[in-house]
């Protein structure tokens, strides 16, 4: 491709299989499935997978297709090309791995004796099916190679076991189909060349995971092999060979070669839309693309919070908004997800997470209605379509604010002094929402400061629309003016020089978290001059992390600082110390705004930008991870690829690091 630079591998990068299984390679199809597996091909996750299907766009994610393992047959000699690891023990096919390559979908280059294997991977988009393409340089001997595919049916946040699992199939020639548990639903593979043999009763028996095992949950897991395909080559003969899975009633291309094209074009047309020719941010700009996935339900385009486990969230999707739409340059799927959203806005609530069939929305979220407005107000920066914006966004705009002011559910109220109260004890509104049980771990009841930052420059956005549209705005404005002192006289911690996290009427929490950035960079910051710059500095040194910034000071007794376990031991770190990249894309903007857009400025911000560019070459190649370890080396945890921390590094390195046309 142009404009880009592959992601290369080489034997180095896999010494050992501990090695090897580091660094993860993602691919999405457009509607919620995905393949994913590690750069020597073995599986450490449940949620690996050279097809996991999304049955019911985004959601009812099933695994399919588990891997395929590759032997050759050279005189009688017998190489397997595949790794993976149960309890007893690791097959190292990754020794006959040559190459990984992300260009811009995963490349391996195997070598046995005299004979390359190349493979490439591709899903098709709006599709639930995945191409694996082979193409074999052979030697000066007649060769047989073996593709053995691993297949199993069940929700991607299980684990399957052979006593459970029930397949019938129908072989022919070239193409298995199977069935399982009687659906009406089959899974066919096929294969270009060669013939399928079939094995009766044939499993793969304890594949570990030992992700899952670190994260405390079940880590062993059956797979079902319905037989293998054979392929017999000459010496010297050059062969392409496509293989299909999918469970697509309607299959439009068996032709992996010209399926691989497609999407490499696909690609590349999204690239030049963006305009850039950074590298780094035409990296972001194929990131982006992961999380922008239709939804069945709404008919219409949503964003995927995070791979491999998460959905989409109303929250989440307004905050990753920017970066992952606009500065992308994709305009018309940001007016269709605000178009979307608005449409299901209720009593001032804006979906925390949308409804599958049958189900109602939840709408347990006090900032995600808040988030909107800044979404929207990025969308008309962006593209100064107000049409838009008056026609169908506006009046629900006017909702929000109308039920923010007078009170709707989960106790969300603007008080007398101006400000919004939300929830009680036993409710996560925020984002730091972890909750195991009964056990709130990080209780933010009352008025938490980036609400009421959120709050204030929802006021003046409306102040502006009001404005533009012909009506008045000293409702909207006089209450923002009257919400900034009032804020800063409530949050101000003169002791240290930085804003309380939350306010109740007992007591003020002075626990130093990222959330008071937002004070200083929002489009309408409730806090500026002397006191933005004595934030900011506070952030820096108390929670900046080359990855982000930390959930709670390093300094604070309740500090954790590793993300692992249990849930009830992950949760309990979640927002105690663990870093999340997505706030220091509001720390750039917050900095270069109190620091100046100057060179040297710039200069700075660029620093806080340059460890995602060795971080794209780690964890989830090509793209950004959730969180990280609070505490030195900064392990990656959490999803390994997040909306809103590739949405936020890009944002903030286009608008506040490069400028426009980079």
């Amino acid at each position: 491709m142009k404009g880009k630079q592959a992601v290369e591998f080489g034997k180095g990068d896999w010494k050992t299989f501990e090695q090897g299984i580091e660094k993860e390679w993602l691919l999405t199809n457009g509607i919620g499935g995905f393949a994913s597996s590690t750069i020597i091909g073995a599986n450490t996750r449940r949620y690996h997978g050279l097809l996991v299907a999304s049955l019911n766009p985004p959601t009812q994610r099933h695994l399919i297709l588990s891997k395929i393992d590759e032997s050759i047959l050279i005189e009688g000699r017998h190489y397997n090309l595949y790794s993976f690891k149960n309890p007893d023990y690791v097959m190292r096919g990754y020794h006959y791995l040559q190459r990984f390559a992300l260009y811009p979908l995963p490349q391996f280059l195997y070598s046995v004796e005299d004979v390359f294997i190349e493979k490439k991977i591709t899903l098709v988009q709006g599709e639930n099916t995945a191409a694996i393409v082979y193409r074999i340089l052979n030697g000066r001997s007649s060769i047989k190679i073996k593709l053995t595919p691993l297949v199993n049916f069940r929700d991607y946040h299980q684990n399957s076991s052979k006593s459970y699992m029930v397949f019938a199939q129908e072989s022919y020639e070239n193409r298995v189909t199977i069935n399982p548990y009687n659906l009406d639903l089959n899974i066919n593979l096929y294969c270009s060349e060669g013939t399928f043999v079939k094995e009766d009763d044939c499993w793969f028996n304890n594949m570990y995971y030992p992700v899952e095992a670190e994260r405390g949950l079940h880590a062993v897991e059956d797979h079902y092999i319905p037989g293998y395909f054979e392929v017999e080559l000459e010496p010297g003969e050059d062969r392409t060979i496509s293989f299909i899975a999918t469970v697509e009633k309607k299959v439009n291309s068996f032709d992996g070669v010209s399926l691989i094209k497609n999407e490499e074009d696909r690609i590349q047309k999204l690239m030049d839309i963006s305009g850039y020719k950074d590298s780094f941010a035409l990296q972001l700009v194929k990131a982006s693309d992961d999380f922008i996935v239709y939804r069945k339900s709404t008919d219409a385009k949503t964003i995927i919070a995070g791979y491999p486990w998460f959905t989409d969230w109303g929250r989440d999707t307004m905050i990753a908004l920017p970066g992952i739409t606009l500065a992308t340059g994709r305009f018309e799927d940001a007016k269709q997800i605000l178009f979307t959203f608005s449409k299901y806005v209720k009593d001032g609530l804006v979906p925390n997470t949308f409804p599958d069939a049958g189900e109602e929305p939840h709408y347990n979220s006090v900032d995600a209605a808040l988030w909107y407005f800044e979404a929207v107000n990025k969308y008309i920066d962006y593209t100064d379509d107000y049409d838009f914006i008056e026609k169908n966004i506006y009046p629900v705009l006017k909702n929000i604010i109308h039920f923010y002011i007078n009170g709707t559910a989960f106790n969300i109220k603007m008080d007398k002094d101006f400000l919004i109260s939300a929830g009680n004890e036993k409710t996560q509104l925020t984002w730091m929402d972890a909750k195991v049980g009964d056990w709130v771990v990080t209780p933010r009841n009352g008025k938490a400061v980036e609400i009421n930052a959120l709050w204030y420059n929802a006021l003046k956005i409306m102040a502006k629309l009001a404005g533009r549209f012909g009506e008045d705005t000293n409702g909207y404005e006089n209450t923002a003016e009257k919400v900034r002192p009032s804020f800063e006289e409530t949050f101000w911690n003169e002791a240290g020089q930085c804003l309380y996290d939350v306010v109740a009427e007992k007591y003020k929490d002075d626990k130093i978290r990222p959330n008071q950035i937002l004070a200083a960079s929002l489009s309408y910051p409730v806090i500026v001059g002397d006191k933005a710059k004595k934030i900011v500095d506070r952030v820096r040194k108390d929670l900046y992390t080359a990855y982000g910034l930390r959930s709670l000071s390093f300094f604070s007794e309740q500090y954790r600082g590793i993300y692992v376990g249990d849930q009830y031991s992950r949760d309990g770190a979640y927002h105690q110390g663990t870093v999340w990249v997505w706030p220091l894309g509001h720390f750039i903007t917050a900095y270069v705004r109190v620091y100046g857009y100057t060179q040297e400025g710039r200069q700075i911000a660029l620093r806080f930008i340059q460890p995602f560019k060795d971080h794209l070459r780690d964890a989830c190649i090509g793209s950004i991870s959730e969180i990280f370890d609070g505490n030195q080396p900064l392990k990656p945890r959490g999803c390994f690829a997040q909306a809103w921390s590739v949405g936020e590094i890009l944002r903030a390195y286009v608008e506040d690091v490069c400028g426009p046309g980079i």
